[in-house]
C-alpha cells in the first residue's frame, strides 16, 4: 500500500516521500479520459461489442490469475479484521468469475443507446426536432470491496460511450487490477483507446479527494458505490454531479392475505440468500391481522436458517429466542444475518413505517389481495417496489440490464439499477429549411 500523504500545497497536490504526485497522476488520468471519451462517443457498436466480448473471453482465460489475486486480497482483509459481510462482497470463486464474463456478454446483447431517437416532432414552422441519446462523457466510479464492479462498471460505461475512471477499494486492489487487465485486452482487440477504462493505480485516499474536487475539468459525473460513509462523503465533497447510492434498509411486509408458504420462502431468500448485498431485507413487517401461526412460522424459519432476530413485544412473544429490538434497529442496514421484526396494523402502518425508517431503496409486499398490493406499490416511495417477490431481485442483471453500476436512490436523472441507458443524457437535433425567428 502507498505511503501516506505528507503535505498538500495550495493546488491540492499530494507530495509524498516516494515521489508520487497524486495530483499530477490524477490529472493525467483525467486528460487521457477526455480524449478517449471523444473517440468513444463516435465508436461504432461493433467495436464496443468486440471489446466486451474479448474482455469476457480474457476473464475466463485468466480465471486462475484472478482467483489467485483475490486470495491475496482476502488474506489481507482477514488479517485486518474485516467482517463477514465485507469478506462475502470481496470473495470471488469460479462461479462469480464466470458470472462476470456472462454479464459482459449480456451487455453485448443490449441495444446500443447512443444515437437512438427518444422522441421527434415537427413544429408548425417546419422545424423537425429530435431528442437523441448521447454519452455523459467521463464517469468516475468510486467503490468498495466488490471486485466485480470493476468489470460491470467498465463494461457499462464502454457500451454507453463513456470513458471511465475506476477507483476500487484498497481491500480489492489486486482483484480489481487482474480484472482490469482483461478489460484492457478487450479494448486492444477492438482497437479502442486503453484510456477508455482506467483504474486508479494507487490505494492512497488522496486520489479520492482529487476525483471529488480536483478534476472538474475532466469528470462529468461521479458514481459512489459502497457504504453510507463513502456515499455521504462523495455527496458532501463532490464538485461534479453525483448519481447517489445510499444504504439498502429494505423491508418485506407480509399482509394478512399472504400465502404463508410464499411468505416464508420470500422472507428467507430476501434476508439470507446473500446478507451482504444492498437488496437484502433488513426488516420484516407482519400484519397483525395475520393468523397467529404466520408470525411464529416466519420467525422460526429465520432462526433455523441461522439469522438473529430482533423484534418488538409481539415478535418476542412468538419465540423466546427473539431479542428485544431498539429504536436504532428499525433504521439499520445490518448487511449480516440479523433482521428486525415488527407487527403492524395493516398495510397503511407498514407504509408509514417504511416512509419513516426506510432508505428509499427496495421494499416488498407479500399478499394475494390486489388492492393491498396496489396501495403498497403506489404509496411506498422507493426506487424498487415488489409484489410477491424477494427484495434480492434488486439487481440490474435480474432486470435484464446486463449488469449495473449500483442502485440509485436519487429522484432525478437515474433511479433504481443504473445500467446502460441511465449512463446517457440527450441532446436536441433540429433540422430546418432556412427558417429564421421573427
Amino acid at each position: 500500500m502507498s505511503s501516506p500523504v505528507t503535505s498538500m500545497n495550495g493546488r491540492g497536490d499530494a507530495h509524498r516521500p516516494d515521489g508520487l504526485d497524486i495530483h499530477q497522476m490524477m490529472q493525467g488520468l483525467g486528460q487521457a479520459a477526455v480524449v478517449a471519451a471523444e473517440q468513444l462517443a463516435l465508436a461504432p457498436s461493433a467495436a464496443k461489442n468486440q471489446a466486451l466480448a474479448a474482455a469476457a473471453a480474457a476473464i475466463r482465460a485468466q480465471c486462475a490469475a484472478i482467483l489467485a489475486a483475490n486470495a491475496e486480497d482476502l488474506r489481507d482483509a482477514e488479517l485486518a479484521g474485516a467482517g463477514s459481510a465485507m469478506l462475502d462482497r470481496l470473495q470471488l470463486d469460479a462461479r462469480r468469475v464466470e458470472a462476470m464474463a456472462r454479464a459482459l456478454e449480456d451487455i453485448v446483447a443490449l441495444a446500443d443507446p447512443i444515437g437512438s431517437v427518444i422522441a421527434q416532432w415537427t413544429r408548425p414552422n417546419g422545424l423537425r426536432i429530435s431528442r437523441v441519446r448521447v454519452p455523459l462523457g467521463v464517469i468516475g466510479i468510486i467503490y468498495e470491496s466488490r471486485p466485480n464492479v470493476t468489470a460491470d462498471a467498465g463494461a457499462l460505461c464502454l457500451k454507453s460511450g463513456n470513458a471511465s475512471i475506476l477507483r476500487g477499494g484498497s481491500e480489492s486492489r489486486r482483484s480489481s487490477a487482474a480484472i482490469h487487465a482483461c478489460l484492457l485486452e478487450g479494448l486492444k482487440a477492438a482497437g479502442l483507446p486503453a484510456a477508455a477504462i482506467q483504474l486508479v493505480p494507487t490505494a492512497d485516499r488522496a486520489a479520492v479527494g482529487e476525483m471529488l474536487s480536483g478534476m472538474r475539468a475532466f469528470i462529468d459525473v461521479l458514481v459512489p458505490r459502497g457504504g453510507k460513509s463513502l456515499v455521504a462523503r462523495v455527496q458532501a465533497e463532490a464538485r461534479v454531479p453525483v448519481i447517489g447510492h445510499l444504504e439498502g434498509n429494505c423491508h418485506v411486509y407480509v399482509d394478512r392475505d399472504a400465502d404463508l408458504e410464499m411468505a416464508r420462502r420470500i422472507t428467507l431468500n430476501a434476508k439470507m440468500r446473500r446478507t451482504g448485498v444492498c437488496g437484502a431485507a433488513e426488516t420484516l413487517l407482519v400484519d397483525r391481522g395475520c393468523p397467529p401461526a404466520y408470525l411464529r412460522t416466519l420467525v422460526e424459519a429465520l432462526l433455523a436458517a441461522g439469522c438473529e432476530v430482533r423484534g418488538d413485544d409481539a415478535a418476542r412473544a412468538a419465540d423466546p429466542r427473539v431479542l428485544g429490538a431498539t429504536e436504532l434497529d428499525w433504521s439499520t442496514e445490518y448487511l449480516d444475518a440479523i433482521i428486525a421484526v415488527r407487527v403492524v396494523d395493516g398495510v397503511d402502518e407498514a407504509i408509514a413505517h417504511i416512509a419513516h425508517y426506510g432508505s428509499s431503496h427496495t421494499d416488498a409486499i407479500v399478499t394475494a389481495n390486489a388492492a393491498a398490493a396496489e396501495r403498497f406499490l403506489a404509496r411506498v416511495d422507493s426506487a424498487i417496489v415488489l409484489h410477491n417477490a424477494s427484495t434480492q431481485f434488486a439487481d440490474g442483471g435480474e432486470f435484464g440490464m446486463g449488469a449495473e453500476i449500483g442502485i440509485s436512490t436519487d429522484r432525478f436523472h437515474a433511479r433504481g439499477p443504473v445500467g446502460v441507458e441511465q449512463l446517457t443524457s440527450y441532446k436536441y437535433v433540429v433540422h430546418g429549411s432556412g427558417q429564421v425567428r421573427p
